[in-house]
């Protein structure tokens, strides 16, 4: 079986990062580099740096914050935020980035998942999905979840992994910030339509959250952002709390 990653997560505007409940809210949490040197020693197998702002602002993502991060950390960084392009991609991975995450963009001009994927490698492109619960179905929401897109998250993913996508990363708003749990209905169905990995993102507030996203949620990795921010929990014990429950991971 292979090992379920834990990646942290940092949501960054104007520099610093912050967190708020279901996209709204926002307060501070931290340095960027300084979090991402504490995760790097911690154990922690990923990191994703979101440019929260960058799409709405129309701009690229900030490249001193990712290159302060990418110099603190020996391990994957994705970015996301403000990646329309093939020329903004490029700038990403020039300041640091390993893995490029595309939202608002892949839905406008899905060929640019493609276009990434034969630059890069599919490896490196992930698309990200911000979806809500609308009756017996999951809505994406796009422009930093602001917009509704009309669509079904479930069939975009499968239509993501088409166009090239390596990987989904996608975020319940319903359970962001509020650490009440993944939404491992949503997870499940998104990861059980396609046959790349999933990242499920938002809600985790305790181990046991973890260990069902793995199972009940069928997850390939777990993403969380305030659970690690305020040194509440460790990488390390979440990691051994895995372990001790048949989750492999890498310690």
């Amino acid at each position: 079986m292979l090992t379920k990653r834990i990646i942290a997560c940092l949501d960054v505007r104007d520099g610093q990062v912050v967190k708020g409940v279901q996209f709204q809210g926002l307060r501070h949490a931290g340095d960027p580099g300084e979090l991402a040197r504490r995760y790097n020693v911690e154990g922690i197998d990923e990191v994703v740096i979101l440019d929260i702002t960058a799409t709405l602002e129309k701009r690229q993502a900030m490249a001193r914050t990712i290159g302060a991060v990418a110099r603190e950390i020996f391990l994957p960084l994705t970015v996301g935020g403000g990646i329309r392009s093939e020329e903004d991609a490029d700038a990403a991975v020039e300041a640091g980035a390993d893995k490029v995450s595309l939202n608002t963009a892949a839905l406008k001009n899905p060929s640019l998942i493609t276009t990434l994927a034969r630059r890069y490698g599919s490896q490196a492109v992930i698309v990200a999905i911000d979806a809500k619960r609308r009756g017996d179905h999951f809505a994406v929401f796009v422009r930093s979840g602001t917009a509704d897109a009309d669509r079904d998250a479930v069939e975009w993913a499968r239509q993501a992994e088409a166009y090239g996508a390596g990987e989904i990363l996608l975020t319940s708003m319903d359970r962001d910030g509020t650490r009440a749990g993944f939404d491992n209905e949503m997870t499940a169905a998104v990861s059980d339509a396609v046959n790349i990995p999933v990242i499920a993102s938002g809600g985790a507030g305790t181990f046991d959250h973890f260990t069902e996203v793995f199972t009940a949620g069928h997850a390939d990795a777990a993403l969380a952002a305030s659970i690690f921010h305020y040194a509440e929990s460790s990488v390390t014990d979440l990691k051994r709390h895995l372990r001790q429950h048949g989750i492999p991971v890498r310690l």
